[in-house]
């Protein structure tokens, strides 16, 4: 069952309307036991929202990192505390990723005020690694590769 309203953010402000998600839709379009869900919250791999009567309320953002979850899971055989460190490693590499970003920005403003030329030509000369899927290693690879 899907739910439209104002969201409640998890520090209590409000914003927009947003997509919600009963537990019980959300274990049948994933194909999973409801109680996986409850687990999965247990160990702190997913945080979904709460109503005013503390029904657990899955947005889309939890509904693609359940994605993630299951895929290592299924696809790789990551067991959950392998889970957990992967989530945390991707979290960290974001807040990395950020403060890059904080970082061009200050060198940007302080140091190439009025030579936006010069820096961008200087910024493409960093190497920008595309973002991968994870996949098994040693699967589909030829023999003695």
């Amino acid at each position: 069952m899907k739910k439209s309203r104002l969201k409640k953010t998890r520090s209590g402000g409000e914003q927009g309307a947003e997509s919600y998600f009963h537990i019980s839709s959300v274990a049948s379009k994933f194909n999973i036991h409801p109680q996986t869900l409850r687990l999965y919250e247990r160990e702190g791999l997913l945080r979904p929202s709460r109503s005013e009567g503390n029904t657990r309320l899955y947005t889309e953002e939890d509904l693609k990192q359940l994605e993630v979850i299951l895929n290592l899971i299924r696809e790789l055989g990551v067991n959950l505390a392998g889970v957990e460190v992967i989530l945390n490693m991707r979290e960290r590499m974001r807040q990395i990723e950020d403060q890059v970003s904080e970082f061009l920005e200050y060198i940007r403003t302080a140091y190439f005020a009025g030579k936006e030329g010069e820096f961008e030509s200087r910024r493409r000369g960093l190497v920008k690694v595309p973002s991968t899927g994870i996949v098994k290693s040693g699967e589909g690879e030829p023999a003695g590769s």
